[in-house]
């Protein structure tokens, strides 16, 4: 069942939370690996779901079709992407990752189209380009700061992958619970990742922990990893993903406001017009969802 104002209320939250998160990892990753980052983001996200899971009693998924939908949603998303996202965000700076990666709704868009067969109307069309045009005034005009050519190539990876995984929990939301869909990705995940902190254990000896490296890596791992996968699969099964994806425009906002905030990141004219393109073309998508 479609319910697009509480959708929209969970959509937001996760891509907000996600674009502060980019400020945060950005810190983090100046002490901590990025593989051995994001393995240590599985486990607290792992420990906080496994203990909502066995209190609420949640069945496991019962078929192989299942367990194949929950493997590709966590190797996909939650082990290529996250990877991508957070070297890419190391190789780069804040505003330009968040900026980046908010290409996914494009990707989402043409996935939705051939794996869920979602129509694309005109007035879909029209606010993802209206919403696209912001970014790219953003983008085009606002500051910058040191980026990588390979950083911004990991980031645009990250975005595929990404909106891949979207359309993949929709897939699979007509199937399974979102918290059993969450958990298990996750899981799966956790075990991916595992293999890979052999690459980086030389440097975790190196490892300076601070109460900010220590809360930094909390918070990635309870709200942005456990709470914003939660609300972002949750929003995605009361909604079209196509319009679901345009929500995902809030992390460059939320992003470049953090990383202005707390980076000393630049920010000028060009953001608040690229911002209020952005919102519009989210209110456009969702007008036409209700309406529908």
């Amino acid at each position: 069942m479609k319910q697009p104002v509480l959708a929209s209320v969970y959509l937001s939250l996760a891509a907000s939370i996600w674009g502060g998160m980019y400020v945060v990892s950005k810190y983090v990753l100046d002490y901590i690996p990025p593989f051995t980052l994001v393995w240590l983001r599985y486990a607290i996200a792992l420990v906080v779901l496994v203990a909502i899971v066995a209190a609420k009693r949640e069945p496991l998924p019962k078929h192989g079709r299942d367990w194949g939908m929950v493997i590709a949603i966590g190797v996909i998303g939650y082990i290529v992407s996250i990877s991508l996202q957070f070297v890419g965000t190391k190789w780069s700076n804040a505003h330009t990752a968040s900026l980046i990666t908010a290409s996914t709704p494009a990707f989402v868009v043409l996935f939705a189209r051939w794996l869920l067969g979602e129509a694309l109307t005109w007035r879909k069309l029209a606010a993802l380009l209206l919403a696209t045009a912001g970014v790219i005034v953003i983008v085009g005009l606002g500051g910058g700061g040191e980026s990588t050519f390979a950083g911004n190539m990991a980031l645009v990876g990250a975005a595929v992958t990404w909106a891949l995984l979207s359309v993949l929990v929709k897939m699979a939301s007509a199937r399974l619970s979102v918290l059993s869909i969450t958990t298990f990705a996750i899981l799966v995940a956790f075990i991916g990742m595992t293999p890979m902190l052999m690459v980086e254990s030389p440097e975790l000896t190196a490892v300076h922990w601070n109460a900010l490296v220590v809360l930094g890596v909390l918070y990635l791992g309870i709200v942005s990893t456990a709470g914003a996968f939660f609300l972002w699969n949750k929003g995605l099964e009361m909604i079209d993903a196509g319009i679901g994806s345009l929500f995902f425009f809030f992390q460059p906002l939320v992003g470049s406001l953090f990383g202005w905030l707390f980076l000393h990141e630049q920010l000028d004219v060009s953001f608040w017009i690229g911002g209020v393109l952005i919102v519009a073309g989210v209110v456009v998508a969702v007008r036409s969802e209700q309406s529908a």
